[in-house]
């Protein structure tokens, strides 16, 4: 048995271990030396990869087996147990595959496999292969796209235009760990430089698209020079709703300049007033507090959050922000900012040096609208992504799609939504023709408590609330009729990962015509 490194659990694979101690179906946690190893089986197939998610390193051993994939319990990344292929977002980045070999009644995990490069183009794109592609926003989706594209085999010029200097980069931790200062800088970027150099992705970021005109195939761009594409991608994403006082001392928060420029204001800050009990609002409120400032929220809620999570979940939040010595102000909203304060409807008067406002984000539609692109509270686009220009598609913040799951057209603000329609999205520009039929999913923190949601649920019936919300161990299912819409868990990613299964299985019913 060799030694273990700290971090690494289970038996020693290499070592072997007996074919009965593996289970059909079960993942078992294991290593090879110093590395942690996932070893599964289906029938007399054996699968091992590594066992830590590529994207916030979860244990994938307590996450979910659907057919030859593995899908992580934190986050919902999906990887293939054939090859260690993130197969969807938010993970971008394989994990190691190794060879298994089965010796009578023992298995032994052996040397790692070679790694699966990027498929055949003649596989992916033989419909299709547009003479270049261009993609309008860095963001989540933008990113995904350009890097499915080469995985996929694509060969054409791709060039991103955002004038965002620091995209792409992970815009969830803006408000978690990197503003509580527990993440470190270097963890931001989605990729260093060089692996857009290596897979010829141009970035542009000094010019800014000013017009699109769908008809000639063109892109006009802040200096007047135009830009030709072969396919395009509309990915422009959201901006901050802004008060409609002009008050430079108002901080949002979206980019990564902007939670850079939080963190400067708070070094010599020791009260910060939060406008606005969002999601956004509240993750600002626990990283802050983490800052040891002291924390008062403003909102004109009865509750944080009830709109979307429902009455339980917030006061569920309210409680747990309160422990944590947050001050809500609820029912409120802000009469005047007077200098050093801020002036409550209520005559209330609370002293601020720092003022944060979350208050939602408008999807940028301003290039959508010019182009005359079919709109409706955000992009309309088709079960394949595309809009209704030809050869010009849309993903992320702006896409209205139609949700398969809710028979509903939906706009999500979601980072791993906007992900997956940029991974989609990247496949039909090739011609693959493949519905987007994910299930929204996106995850908040609040101090040491994490909150999975599954699904949309924009309006529901009931709630059906399994186990206690006291004790941290239970999930929230938004019903209408006998349909589940949508589920929030908190330590129960099982379970959240099972809902999204079978929600997903529903989804691909109704696409397939069978439901």
């Amino acid at each position: 048995m060799s030694e273990q490194a700290p971090g690494v659990t289970g038996p020693d694979l290499a070592a072997g271990i007996a074919v009965a101690g593996v289970p059909e179906g079960k993942l078992l946690a294991g290593h090879v030396g110093e590395e942690a190893v996932l070893l599964t089986r289906q029938g007399n197939e054996w699968f091992a990869i590594g066992a830590v998610c590529s994207h916030y390193s979860g244990p994938l051993a307590e996450g979910l087996m659907v057919g030859d994939t593995v899908r992580c319990p934190w986050h919902h990344a999906c990887f293939s147990l054939r090859t260690g292929q993130a197969l969807r977002p938010p993970a971008l980045n394989d994990v190691p595959c190794w060879k298994v070999e089965q010796k009578g009644d023992m298995v032994f995990v052996r040397g790692k496999a070679p790694r699966v490069g990027a498929r055949a183009a003649s596989q992916t794109s033989a419909r299709r292969s547009p003479e270049s592609i261009v993609i309008v926003g860095a963001g989540a989706a933008g990113n995904t796209a350009a890097e499915t594209l080469r995985r996929d085999g694509y060969q054409g010029p791709i060039t991103l235009f955002d004038p965002d200097p620091d995209a792409p980069y992970d815009r969830p931790n803006l408000s978690k760990d990197y503003l509580a200062g527990s993440a470190p800088e270097d963890w931001i970027p989605l990729h260093p430089p060089e692996f857009y150099v290596e897979r010829d992705i141009r970035i542009v970021r000094d010019h800014r698209v000013t017009a699109l005109e769908p008809g000639q195939h063109r892109l006009r761009l802040d200096d007047g020079s135009t830009h030709e594409y072969g396919a395009l991608l509309l990915a422009t994403g959201a901006t901050p709703v802004r008060l409609p006082q002009n008050n430079s001392s108002i901080l949002y928060l979206r980019t990564l300049r902007d939670s850079k420029a939080i963190i400067a204001a708070s070094a010599g800050a020791r009260r910060v007033v939060i406008l606005g009990a969002s999601f956004i609002g509240l993750e600002v409120a626990a990283s802050l507090r983490a800052r040891k400032l002291e924390v008062h929220v403003v909102a004109p809620d009865r509750r944080p959050l009830e709109r979307v999570m429902g009455p339980e979940l917030g006061d569920f939040i309210r409680k747990l922000h309160e422990e944590h010595g947050v001050i809500f102000h609820l029912q409120q909203t802000v009469k005047e900012f007077a200098p050093g304060e801020v002036v409550l409807e209520n005559g209330d008067r609370l002293k601020a040096e720092l003022i944060v406002a979350g208050i939602g984000v408008r999807p940028n539609l301003e290039l959508a609208e010019q182009a005359g692109l079919a709109l409706d509270r955000g992009v309309v686009v088709d079960p394949f992504l595309k809009t209704s220009a030809p050869d010009v598609f849309a993903a992320g913040d702006i896409a209205r799609w139609p949700d398969p799951h809710t028979g509903e057209r939906i706009r999500v603000e979601h980072w791993v939504v906007a992900e997956r329609q940029g991974q989609a999205a990247a496949r039909n520009m090739l011609g693959q023709q493949l519905a987007f039929d994910a299930v929204p999913f996106f995850w908040s923190q609040h101090y040491d408590v994490p909150i999975n949601y599954v699904g949309h649920a924009e309006r529901w019936d009931r709630l059906e609330i399994e186990g206690d919300l006291n004790a941290r161990d239970c999930s929230v299912q938004f019903m209408r009729g006998d349909k589940v819409l949508a589920a929030a868990t908190i330590y129960r990613d099982r379970q959240s990962l099972e809902l999204e299964a079978e929600m997903e299985r529903v989804a691909g019913d109704v696409v397939a015509g069978t439901r």
